[in-house]
Parts: structure tokens; C-alpha cells; sequence
């Protein structure tokens, strides 16, 4: 049986996987042209242990849910961006 995700100040940094940033996916839930939702792989497995939401479209990490063990179930629910704040993206140009 799993245990409750722990939560911590937003001043304590995540535990994760490893320490490589590779983003396998950002999206834009509302369509207000910022990310709302990070999904990255942190030891290069190429499966997601962290996951970043921006819950309230100020562009800004709002929660952190790291999976360390990846089965699938959060072990470490975090306000804000647990010390791991994402990449700023270029600018892009729609058409």
C-alpha cells in the first residue's frame, strides 16, 4: 500500500531521479498561450518523475509532484517549484 505524499515548504528543494532536465512535454491547458503543465525526466530514462503545474495561469510553478520510484504514484507533493523552476523557452511566433 502506498503512502499519502509527504508536503513541504516551498523552500525545500525535490529529490529527484537525477540531476539532467529533459522536458518530454509542456502544455497550455487554458490556451492562454503560457505553459501550464511541465513534464520532465530527470534521469534520462525517458520517463517522467516530475511533474510542475501552473494551477492558477500566472506562468508560474504553483505545485511540484515528484514520482521517485516512477510507479506511477506521487511520493512528494511541494507548493511552488520545489527549487526546481523550468527552462525559460525563446519567444515563439504563431502563424
Amino acid at each position: 500500500m502506498s503512502q499519502a505524499p509527504e508536503s513541504v515548504t516551498d523552500t525545500e528543494t525535490v529529490e529527484t531521479r537525477g540531476d539532467e532536465r529533459v522536458e518530454l512535454l509542456r502544455a497550455d491547458t487554458n490556451n492562454d498561450g503560457q505553459t501550464d503543465v511541465w513534464v520532465v525526466d530527470t534521469d534520462g530514462d525517458g520517463k517522467a518523475d516530475l511533474f510542475q503545474f501552473d494551477t492558477d495561469g500566472d506562468g508560474k510553478v504553483d505545485i511540484t509532484m515528484v514520482d521517485i520510484d516512477e510507479d506511477g504514484t506521487p511520493d512528494e507533493v511541494v507548493d511552488g517549484d520545489g527549487g526546481l523552476p523550468p527552462e525559460q523557452l525563446p519567444p515563439t511566433v504563431q502563424v
